[in-house]
């Protein structure tokens, strides 16, 4: 790891410029500033022109997404970074004060750490909320809290820092789905290759959460990236006969609520899954991190 650690910021919006707005301007209220700011834009080309000039407003390095949905656009946004370390970030987040010196502090103090980050709605600042660990995967493909004191593969979409070394070495989020679940299997394989996952207790991050205005919205691919990650969860990383056969009770149980819908969620796992099985596999020989350092 490198003595100089610098703190990027890769960011992904897609047609919310107003909201991209609000998260950058919170950002740079605060008193430490990340090394740099990356804005990854997959907004349709009549917004895009509006990202832009926000982007400006703020110092922030924009560039134009995949287009490929979410994790294509993590991925890129990752990848645009100079950093040391990405803190990964998304356009309906603001920050409580000292949100990015605690994360400065947390990369300084375990540098080789994956650390992430806690949410809460507006108004619930004052509530126990903003302290709740992230959740993590369970074999039937939804998310649980992570009990204390153990090691955890739980991760925080749009807020975590990783090593840049991550992305070096070639790991990826899994872009066989447009949105959805499929982060839950990133945080399983990371914590299968034996990157330590830590909380960052002594911050949040608020998510103004408006399901309305979500860019995508599919039964069928939210079902289908949730049923991906516990294929890869039971049969890859912590593969188990309990495991296995509590993923495949819910691929029935998916039939049976979801229909044709379900069906198609099905399929669409299976074929994410045999895409990423052997990437996984093949960065068990590159990508622990007691072997890139």
């Amino acid at each position: 790891m490198s003595a100089t650690i610098t703190l990027s910021v890769a960011l992904v919006t897609r047609n919310r410029p107003e909201s991209l707005a609000r998260t950058l301007r919170s950002l740079r209220m605060q008193d430490a500033q990340p090394f740099e700011v990356v804005v990854s834009d997959d907004s349709d080309p009549e917004l895009l022109e509006a990202s832009m000039a926000v982007a400006r407003r703020y110092g922030a390095r924009h560039v134009i997404g995949p287009r490929r949905g979410l994790y294509a656009n993590r991925n890129a946004a990752a990848l645009a970074c100079e950093g040391t370390h990405v803190r990964t970030m998304d356009d309906d987040h603001e920050f409580p004060p000292g949100h990015m010196h605690d994360c400065l502090r947390a990369v300084h103090e375990r540098p080789a750490t994956v650390w992430i980050v806690g949410e809460c709605l507006p108004g619930e600042e004052g509530t126990r909320k903003p302290w709740v660990c992230p959740s993590q995967l369970h074999p039937r493909g939804h998310s649980v809290t992570p009990p204390h004191d153990t090691a955890i593969w739980a991760i925080a979409d749009g807020a975590s820092i990783y090593p840049r070394t991550i992305f070096d070495c070639g790991l990826r989020f899994s872009e066989s789905f447009l949105f959805g679940a499929a982060y839950l299997e990133w945080g399983s394989r990371l914590h299968w290759l034996g990157w330590e996952i830590r909380q960052l207790q002594g911050t949040y991050v608020i998510h103004h959460l408006d399901l309305q205005a979500r860019s995508f919205h599919d039964v069928r691919t939210n079902a289908g990236s949730r049923l991906f990650a516990g294929l890869c969860h039971s049969f890859i990383y912590q593969p188990s006969l309990h495991s296995r056969a509590s993923t495949l009770m819910e691929f029935g149980a998916t039939i049976r609520r979801r229909r044709m819908d379900g069906v198609w969620a099905v399929l669409d796992a299976i074929r994410a899954y045999r895409l990423q099985r052997p990437l996984s596999l093949h960065a068990w020989d590159r990508c622990r991190p007691d072997m890139i350092g």
